[in-house]
């Protein structure tokens, strides 16, 4: 049991979430994103791609997720700003419009790099990306096909 009450996944499920999680985190970082893994040292007060993994037996979502965490210094400002009483101020929404507008950043990376990712059709955390693992893990008949454009140069 989780200190929440939730039934814990077990050990070996916790080894291929961890897995896949660490497959993302390479891939972002392949494209030159800054990612990590949430719940690594001072993960609070990073910017970048926070890769998650949950440890509850059960998931609303995916196992794996990822959102895009702002400089620290935004995020204080919005925080800032609502604690003042300012909740209109532009920089209250702009740590979440960046992580809407990365969402679509990341989904498209993830998608390159043969992880399966899409949106997160969820209100309490819009931004996040759901990881569901990687293409080569699909039978062949499952794998999603893609006919690359021919670029030609005149």
């Amino acid at each position: 049991m989780s200190e929440y009450g939730f039934a814990r996944a077990s050990d070996e499920v916790l080894v291929v979430r961890n897995e896949l999680a660490g497959q993302v985190v390479q891939a972002l970082r392949r494209a030159g994103l800054h990612a990590f893994r949430e719940g690594e040292n001072e993960a609070a007060d990073r910017s970048g791609a926070a890769v998650h993994v949950e440890p509850d037996a059960e998931t609303a979502s995916a196992a794996v997720t990822v959102g895009w965490g702002c400089a620290p210094g935004m995020v204080q400002a919005a925080v800032d700003s609502l604690d003042s009483g300012s909740p209109d101020a532009p920089v209250v929404r702009l740590p979440g419009t960046i992580g809407q507008h990365m969402q679509s950043a990341l989904i498209k990376i993830s998608l390159s790099a043969g992880v399966l990712a899409t949106l997160e059709n969820d209100t309490m955390n819009p931004e996040r990306v759901l990881v569901f693992g990687m293409m080569s893990d699909l039978p062949p008949a499952l794998r999603p096909t893609f006919d690359r454009p021919e670029i030609h140069h005149d």
